[in-house]
């Protein structure tokens, strides 16, 4: 299994409320709400499959700070008072690298849920 690569750079942008992560020449930016509806807490994931907790009401939230956390994560503090997901390096480069497919995702389960989303 290859190790996973860790960001060269991480960005806060708090007036996009955008989190951008640089891996060599490729950068990506994670929006506040797509890493609040995917954060790794047990609150949103729940304690096993099946127990994940569809996040509503988050399009306007913004990241306050984040923090690392020894070598392996980062810790984001999230203006709606959310900071228990640590965000390893491993989670935190496959949320990038599948940014599309996840937020599809999520948009389709607030679709089923008859959840309409806010304008920004």
């Amino acid at each position: 299994m290859a190790e996973t690569p860790l960001p060269s750079d991480i960005t806060l942008h708090k007036k996009s409320k955008t989190l951008e992560l640089v891996y060599g020449e490729q950068s990506y930016r994670l929006s506040a709400e797509y890493l609040r509806v995917y954060s790794p807490s047990a609150e949103v994931r729940g304690h096993g499959p099946g127990q994940e907790v569809l996040q509503t009401g988050k399009e306007n939230v913004g990241i306050d700070q984040i923090e690392p956390v020894g070598h392996y994560a980062i810790k984001i503090y999230f203006d709606d008072g959310h900071d228990s997901g640590l965000f390893s390096w491993d989670y935190l480069y496959d949320m990038a690298i599948n940014q599309n497919a996840l937020w599809q995702d999520y948009l389709d389960r607030l679709n089923e849920a008859g959840y309409q989303r806010q304008a920004h």
